[in-house]
């Protein structure tokens, strides 16, 4: 029986670490956004499918994140008006209001300083796509053979949605960083696994207790 305790103990606490370890994964990447009113929405499609219309606004974040749920959405202003207060409309053409967030130094990879948050107006055809507009004012971009934007303005100048270690967010003093911005329920505190297993060496620990009580008495 005490051999038997001694496993499970050793299962729990093996329990406990994979939990741990399995928060600690992240991806580096730019996510891609749609500004629908007044909040940022998670794209659903890459921006080389998306085509824009005229006064739309949609924003790129570079950021190490676990999951869509988890991604870290563009500061800055996100006002079409704003950003294409420059750039009038003509005949032809359309405008798209782009806000391009490369990120902060946390989430920035070895050896590389993420460059100043910005926004681009950019008039473009009005069959082009989110890409093209990209491409008429942040260029020049990065894609991998699987066609997945890698690199914004020269931005990261290398890798493309490598895993690395999740890395503590804290854009609380960033400048018009999003007050809605937050990680899932594991960024938090500890996830559900971690509680399990907790509560399987407590449990573990009163059957021990009792085991060895029984033996005890049973000797006395």
């Amino acid at each position: 029986m005490t051999r038997r305790v001694v496993l499970l103990f050793l299962a729990a606490f093996l329990l406990i670490g994979s939990a741990g370890q399995a928060q600690a994964a992240g991806y580096r990447y730019w996510s891609f956004w749609d500004h629908d009113g007044d909040r940022w929405v998670y794209a659903t499609q890459g921006p080389s499918l998306v085509r824009p219309s005229d006064g739309d606004v949609q924003g790129f974040r570079f950021a190490v994140s676990e999951n869509s749920d988890d991604a870290a959405q563009p500061r800055g202003a996100a006002d079409f008006s704003s950003v294409c207060a420059k750039t009038p409309a003509e005949d032809g053409s359309k405008r798209v209001a782009l806000v391009l967030d490369f990120g902060t130094a946390s989430d920035a990879p070895s050896g590389e300083n993420p460059p100043a948050p910005r926004t681009a107006c950019a008039r473009v055809s009005p069959d082009a796509t989110t890409a093209d507009a990209l491409a008429a004012v942040a260029g020049p971009l990065r894609y991998n053979t699987n066609a997945l934007l890698c690199g914004i303005a020269g931005y990261p100048k290398s890798g493309c949605g490598e895993q690395v270690a999740q890395k503590e967010k804290d854009d609380s003093t960033a400048p018009d960083a999003a007050p809605d911005q937050k990680g899932t329920a594991g960024d938090d505190g500890p996830s559900v696994g971690l509680y399990a297993g907790i509560a399987i060496v407590a449990g573990l620990a009163g059957a021990a207790t009792w085991q060895a009580r029984r033996r005890r008495n049973a000797t006395d």
